[in-house]
C-alpha cells in the first residue's frame, strides 16, 4: 500500500481529505470565496479541524453561503444562529458574517468581483513557497498584512492578517505545501493555469 507524503501527517479524515482536495487549490468563485471568509473568521482562536467537523453545519445554518441572503439576516435570524449547536455559536463571530456580507457585496460592485479584488493583491498569481518544514512558516506576510488592513478599513471583522494568511493559504493565493509533499508539484501545476 502506497503512503503519500501530507504537509500536516495524519490529522483525521476530514483533514486529510480537506488537505488533498481543498487547500491550497486556486479559488475564484465568489461564494466559495466568501465561504472561506466567514470560516476563517469562525476559526480564530479554534483548530481548522474543529471548523471542517462543522462545515455542513455552516452550509446548512448560512444558506449555503449565500452572500446575497445572508446579507438580509435581521435580529431574530441572528438569535436563532446563536442557538444552532452545529456552529461556532459566538455572537460576535455571527454577527461579524452578517457585517462581512454586507463588506464583501460592496467590494463586489467596487471592483466586479470578489475575485478580481482579492486576487490583485497576487497580481492574480500565486505565490509559489519552497517551505521544508513547518518551522518556516510565518503566522503572516506582507501582502496578509496589507490585505487584512484594506478589509479591515472597509469595515470587515475577523480579518486579522494571521486570519488572511490561512485564508490565503485556503483558496490558493499562496502554495504553502510542503516541497515534500505529494500536492506541492500538483498545486503548482494548477496555479499555471488558473
Amino acid at each position: 500500500m502506497e503512503t503519500k507524503e501530507r504537509c500536516w501527517g495524519s490529522r483525521g479524515k476530514e483533514m486529510e481529505a480537506y488537505h488533498d482536495k481543498e487547500w491550497g487549490v486556486p479559488v475564484h468563485d465568489d461564494k466559495t470565496l466568501f465561504e472561506f471568509l466567514i470560516l476563517e473568521g469562525a476559526q480564530a482562536g479554534l483548530s481548522w479541524t474543529t471548523i471542517l467537523k462543522r462545515r455542513g453545519g455552516y452550509r446548512k445554518a448560512f444558506d449555503n453561503f449565500d452572500f446575497n441572503k445572508v446579507v438580509k439576516y435581521d435580529e431574530k435570524k441572528i438569535q436563532n444562529l446563536l442557538k444552532d449547536e452545529c456552529i461556532i455559536r459566538n455572537r460576535l463571530k455571527v454577527r461579524s458574517a452578517v457585517l462581512n456580507a454586507k463588506i464583501f457585496i460592496k467590494i463586489r460592485k467596487e471592483f466586479g468581483s470578489f475575485d478580481k479584488y482579492l486576487w490583485g493583491f497576487v497580481n492574480g498569481v500565486p505565490i509559489q513557497s519552497n517551505f521544508k518544514s513547518w518551522k518556516n512558516f510565518p503566522a503572516n506576510t506582507k501582502i496578509s498584512d496589507e490585505l487584512s488592513v484594506d478589509l479591515k478599513a472597509r469595515g470587515m471583522k475577523f480579518v486579522g492578517s494571521t486570519i488572511m494568511y490561512a485564508f490565503m493559504q485556503g483558496v490558493g493565493m499562496t502554495n504553502d505545501h510542503l516541497m515534500s509533499c505529494f500536492r506541492y508539484e500538483e498545486i503548482k501545476k494548477l496555479s499555471v493555469c488558473s
